[in-house]
């Protein structure tokens, strides 16, 4: 199966300036290399067959010449490959000389593109040797025997679903590349065959922008740059290589000093492109008017994928980085309730405290609301609700976390108003089915809808972004609010959250109660405990493992994979988890997904906090009958 992945590599090696023949021999044998590695596209730096640093040699015609022979050759070379090659050479067109680059695949030449805007301050003067691409007479080059198309407007389509758009180095650099225009008409990867010299930060700077690019065009983006060779007469160049997608750099490599030749290599995922263009839909058909398309038959091979994916695409995994981004989190959810207080004029807040994950979360985000407002603490009346279910350690853990945020604490059991409901209906209470635990759940709804119109309180709601994707939620009991603060967070984000709390704000008791409550397994504590008290109901036994299930959330709707992807990749992601778990697992992913969009549809307000929310009203639209 294709599953979208495409092997793109930037090379480059110690160029001898003006030696063509020595050039083209280290660009043959890194093609052969390639080949071999079934490298889709390869990426050379900047006039790589001649050398960037030519000077006044550009204009002898021996050195135009020999660059031509050089291209006949590797296009030669290329005969029977379906790897595209971009390659950098000098071009002498209608009386005027081109910083092209030729693209090049199975024998022909597809394409040639000269460079749009010449840098000519500091240390860079092209323009003493070449005219723009905006000044070509032509649209069309006659090179190696054969008439290819030239110009700054072109688009290389391939059967296999790559867009290829080009633009040179300095081409990135200005207000308006040419890639807006080449992602605005539908390219997913943009190549950059460059030779930008370094100097002290240049490096990082060079990096932001290439980032950059490719997130506000969303498409790839390969960027290979000159290294070892150049002429180090003034400035040094390091042979910066950085492939980047949809603004997350994937690779990247350099080196003031090359022995052997350097190639940097990364797949990008032309699916998750394509769906995130046509979801945001970039692509603009009045520009597909300005661009040409060349054609290209390409064989895709099957069963390629990364040797790592990222199990936990909701939880950055540097350490400072999580820390940043879960404090963020917080004080964006606080700042949403914190609003809507303000706005509605409510001076209380009423929520339900189990002693697990959810409530836990939602109860600190509401005391930091109320610190944004200037509340009192005591004004978030905190209900814990015993029920059949319930253990004493999370009832000691919720009764310890009311009392240490300050809030005014209550305790009202529901297990007799559970049994004369069961009685009023006929259920047995021995019958542990859904009836009985969702009595239960909508008892405890009952309580703080009526304890908030009591108070002139907002109801904060505590179920997360992972149970609404699976409707792991009572319709009419927790799934409803009035306000839902965790409503885009997953469970896997959850805990992170809350561990950043006591490690960084709680006091030392209060840290040691956040730490058991992580330490807590996931349940709704719906049916009877066990002989010894503990809990019975495990939520991951039920339905799988969260990790998974968000791998699965993530990757289905933030990048739009259908359900053998999904498999594969958490083939990879999870190695530790046997694959009939993740085969099990996603099943139940996948149906309780498109069967729940019931409860989706009339969700309480919450705030956005990612990427990825399924708010009825913004991200996530879709029929409750959905087959």
């Amino acid at each position: 199966m294709d599953y979208g992945f495409r092997r793109i590599s930037c090379a480059t090696f110690d160029i001898k300036i003006g030696d063509v023949k020595t050039n083209t021999e280290h660009i043959l044998e890194l093609i052969d290399t390639e080949q071999a590695k079934d490298t889709d596209v390869l990426v050379f730096p900047e006039l790589c067959l001649t050398g960037y640093t030519c000077a006044d040699m550009f204009l002898r015609r021996e050195l135009t010449a020999a660059a031509e022979a050089g291209l006949c050759d590797i296009t030669d070379e290329t005969s029977g490959s379906d790897m595209i090659v971009v390659v950098g050479l000098p071009i002498r067109s209608e009386g005027k000389l081109f910083n092209c680059a030729a693209i090049i695949c199975d024998g022909k030449i597809l394409a040639v593109v000269p460079k749009t805007y010449l840098p000519n301050y500091n240390e860079f003067y092209e323009k003493r040797w070449f005219a723009s691409a905006n000044d070509a007479a032509c649209d069309r080059v006659y090179i190696c025997g054969q008439e290819v198309l030239f110009g700054n407007d072109i688009l290389i389509e391939t059967s296999d679903g790559l867009k290829l758009g080009c633009e040179i180095c300095e081409d990135l650099w200005v207000t308006t590349p040419p890639s807006d225009r080449l992602a605005a008409a539908g390219a997913n990867l943009i190549v950059n065959p460059s030779a930008s010299n370094d100097i002290v930060s240049k490096r990082e700077y060079r990096l932001k922008l290439v980032s950059m690019q490719s997130a506000s065009c969303n498409v790839a983006y390969a960027y290979a740059s000159a290294g070892s060779g150049e002429s180090t007469t003034d400035v040094i160049y390091s042979g910066h290589q950085i492939i980047a997608e949809c603004g997350s750099v994937k690779a990247q490599n350099y080196s003031y000093y090359l022995n052997e030749p350097m190639v940097t290599s990364a797949l990008i995922d032309i699916e998750k492109i394509d769906n995130d263009q046509v979801r945001l839909n970039s692509y603009k058909p009045e520009f597909i008017q300005g661009v040409r398309s060349v054609r290209v038959d390409r064989s895709a091979l099957e069963d390629v994928l990364p040797a790592s994916v990222n199990a936990y695409p909701f939880v950055p995994s540097d350490v400072v980085r999580r820390k940043e981004r879960c404090e963020e989190i917080l004080s964006l959810q606080a700042a949403g309730l914190a609003t809507r207080l303000r706005k509605t004029g409510m001076k209380k807040a009423v929520i339900g405290i189990s002693g697990g994950l959810d409530s836990t979360l939602a109860l600190l985000v509401t005391a930091e609301a109320f610190d944004m407002v200037g509340y009192p603490h005591s004004d978030i009346i905190a209900i814990t609700m015993p029920g059949f279910g319930t253990t004493r350690q999370t009832k000691t853990s919720a009764d310890h976390l009311m009392e240490l945020i300050g809030a005014d604490a209550r305790t009202i059991d529901i297990t007799a108003a559970c049994r004369q409901h069961m009685a009023d209906i006929g259920q047995p209470e021995d019958c542990y089915d859904v009836t009985y635990e969702n009595i239960q759940a909508r008892e405890r709804t009952q309580i703080l809808m009526d304890v908030a119109n009591k108070n002139g309180g907002l109801v904060i709601g505590t179920g997360d972004l992972s149970e609404l994707a699976l409707g792991w939620c009572t319709y009419n009991g927790d799934h409803m609010s009035m306000y839902a603060v965790n409503v885009s967070i997953p469970k896997t984000l959850v805990r992170f959250i809350i561990e950043t709390y006591a490690y960084e704000k709680a006091s030392p008791a209060m840290r040691d109660v956040l730490i058991g409550v992580c330490n807590t397994i996931i349940s709704p504590e719906l049916l009877p405990p066990d002989e010894n008290g503990n809990i019975k109901q495990s939520t991951e036994d039920t339905i799988g493992k969260y990790d998974l299930h968000d791998f699965f959330l993530y990757n289905y709707v933030r990048n739009g994979f259908p359900k053998d992807k999904l498999r594969a990749l958490a083939y990879t992601a999870f190695p530790q988890i046997c694959h009939k778990q993740v085969d099990d697992t996603l099943k139940t992913f996948m149906i309780r997904f498109r069967t729940n969009q019931f409860k989706r549809n009339c969700i309480p307000d919450g705030p956005k906090v990612g990427s990825v929310a399924l708010s009825p009203r913004g991200d996530w639209r879709m029929p409750s009958d959905y087959s």
